[in-house]
């Protein structure tokens, strides 16, 4: 038995989160906030700890900076069960940092990032030996970290030469390009996990199925996040749709993140496409009834409760 069922790489910062404003920031205009709460972020740490949640014996490799908010954020990934061995810790620069805003209405939200270490980590800065102790690697924030992209592909070809599965999430693309050598890595990639806009900046196509099935093309599974619509995977020429759950909604921030700990938790348990949507619809559902990004990721029973009952109680 491998010491690790997943070993997630990729970026780790800090998220100040603000919720209950009237509407989004507008230019000239002060907003007032009802909650206020600073907390580990990132989509590579947040899935970290939602599958560290589930059961999944997780690892961390990334970057932060010698401060207080990389303190903070590591600190915060360790008491999930995350082993943070591989992780470093780098005097030279800032530990990232992501301003998250959303209006009463939950209806949608805003986000700033100030990179820092966001997208300092090398694909060379990851030992091949890390590949003789995990089943899994995860990736998310593609587009986010520029200085891992361009070795991605190689560390996963590497990763599957040695018998590891890949998955890889897109994250938001601001320079518009939404390609950097993305197809390569797909090429590689078992499962990868968007949500629609990005599959749809992506491919092209607007329709969320079609521009899974052409995802699907490059890698082995995609699956499309589309929010309160729930959710769709393409593979093998398939196509596979779940709604998602009822539930009240207080905070998207790492809904996705939470899907993706749910689909990949079934994934590597085995289990059918359709029954990971059922999983990560369920975790992302728990997610958004609660406040946080790691925070509101949910325990295994929790998830498979809300699969049987059909909702968030």
């Amino acid at each position: 038995m491998k010491q690790f069922d997943v070993l997630a790489i990729g970026e780790l910062n800090v998220d100040l989160i603000l919720t209950g404003m009237s509407s989004l920031p507008i230019p000239g205009r002060e907003l007032i906030a009802e909650t206020c709460t600073l907390t580990m972020g990132s989509s590579t740490a947040i899935c970290a700890a939602g599958m560290a949640g589930l059961g999944l014996r997780t690892a961390f490799a990334g970057k932060v900076g010698q401060d207080g908010y990389g303190q903070l954020a590591s600190d915060t990934l360790a008491s999930y069960g995350v082993d943070l061995s591989h992780l470093i810790v780098d005097p030279a620069i800032q530990t990232g940092f992501t301003v998250s805003m959303s209006a009463k209405d939950n209806s949608d939200r805003a986000m700033v990032t100030y990179l820092g270490a966001i997208n300092a980590l090398r694909a060379e800065e990851i030992s091949p030996a890390l590949f003789e102790k995990t089943r899994h690697i995860h990736v998310g924030s593609f587009f986010l970290q520029s200085a891992l992209r361009p070795g991605l592909a190689d560390l996963f070809r590497a990763a599957h030469r040695a018998g590891v599965t890949t998955s890889l999430d897109a994250g938001w693309d601001d320079t518009g390009v939404w390609d950097y050598g993305l197809h390569d890595v797909l090429k590689e990639t078992d499962v990868f996990l968007p949500n629609e806009l990005e599959a749809a900046a992506i491919t092209g196509k607007k329709d969320v199925a079609e521009a899974a099935k052409t995802l699907s093309e490059w890698c082995r599974i995609c699956t499309v996040k589309c929010g309160g619509d729930g959710a769709v995977s393409a593979s093998a020429g398939q196509v596979y749709r779940a709604a998602t759950y009822a539930a009240p909604v207080r905070d998207t921030t790492g809904a996705g993140d939470s899907f993706n700990a749910g689909f990949l938790y079934a994934f590597l348990a085995g289990k059918s496409i359709e029954e990971a949507l059922c999983y990560g619809n369920a975790c992302g559902s728990l997610s958004v009834a609660r406040l946080g990004g790691a925070s509101s990721c949910p325990k295994l029973h929790e998830a498979e409760a809300v699969i049987r009952n059909g909702r968030v109680e």
